[in-house]
């Protein structure tokens, strides 16, 4: 989407759509570059409602308050609606393996001096965490690899490499974590279980001491379809996505909530079939 001409265009699409006493009004573009908030980080937008209110090859225009508008790259949408229609949009937002939102607040329990339990919530700003389901591990080299896959970024600058395996569907963990004397003939590992339409089956991330390096395999059905070879700790992102990353978190879904614009579509189609 180009952004400059959205600016130079949005006058004209919200035309109409405005009060007459409001003097401007305000928009936000949702694409495949990542929010940021005032502070200079990258955010996690919410979902939101509202009205189709503009549609045309680049953009569809959602009004969600008096002045206050939404632009959606119409490339990205799971649905075009059409012009009228209210609609429910859930732009992308990175996740955790649970399910949950990565910026959800951490929660635990602490007690009082005189033993009551209590909950603290506590976020960081611009934090959005994606831990592996995997214990605290006894072989440095596994820490290291979990570290790794869950603070290095992903190629597209916005998500860690751990957001990039739950998007890609990662479930089933399985680890190897050796003793340290046990560390070349039983390497440690990361194995999962992925989902997309680059690759469907079991992935593996092995660390080989000799040359201090990874190793990445793909499996399906217990068999071995691909491996690659000395991967560096900075080419864990590259590699998995080039594997298993199929693009599709990009997508902003769309829904239509107003039944009576679907009613009133579906009456026109029928009117229009000759009889």
């Amino acid at each position: 989407m180009d952004r400059s001409l959205i600016k130079s265009m949005m006058p004209s699409l919200v035309a109409g759509h405005v009060p007459r006493n409001v003097r401007s009004f305000k928009y936000r573009v949702f694409d495949d570059q990542p929010q940021s908030s005032t502070w200079g980080f990258a955010i996690d937008p919410q979902s939101f409602d509202g009205k189709v209110v503009a549609i045309t090859d680049d953009a569809i225009v959602v009004k969600l308050k008096p002045s206050e508008f939404a632009v959606l790259d119409s490339k990205l949408v799971t649905t075009v609606p059409d012009e009228g229609a209210k609609v429910h949009v859930q732009p992308y937002a990175r996740r955790r393996f649970d399910g949950l939102r990565a910026d959800t607040p951490e929660e635990r329990t602490e007690m009082t001096s005189d033993g009551v339990p209590y909950t603290v919530k506590t976020h960081i700003l611009g934090s959005a965490p994606a831990k592996l389901p995997i214990p605290e591990p006894q072989c440095m080299e596994l820490g290291q690899l979990i570290q790794q896959l869950e603070e290095m970024p992903a190629p597209d600058g916005f998500r860690r490499i751990t957001h990039m395996l739950v998007d890609a569907g990662a479930r089933d963990f399985t680890w190897v974590d050796p003793k340290p004397s046990k560390i070349v003939e039983t390497p440690p590992a990361i194995s999962f279980t992925v989902s997309t339409a680059k690759f469907e089956g079991r992935v593996t991330v092995l660390y080989e001491r000799g040359g201090d390096t990874y190793v990445v395999e793909l499996h399906r059905d217990g068999d071995l379809l691909d491996r690659h070879d000395e991967v560096y700790f900075d080419m864990l992102g590259e590699v998995l996505e080039r594997l298993v990353d199929d693009g599709r978190w990009r997508l902003i879904d769309v829904s239509v909530i107003d039944v009576s614009v679907i009613d009133a579509k579906a009456t026109r189609q029928r009117q229009a079939v000759p009889a």
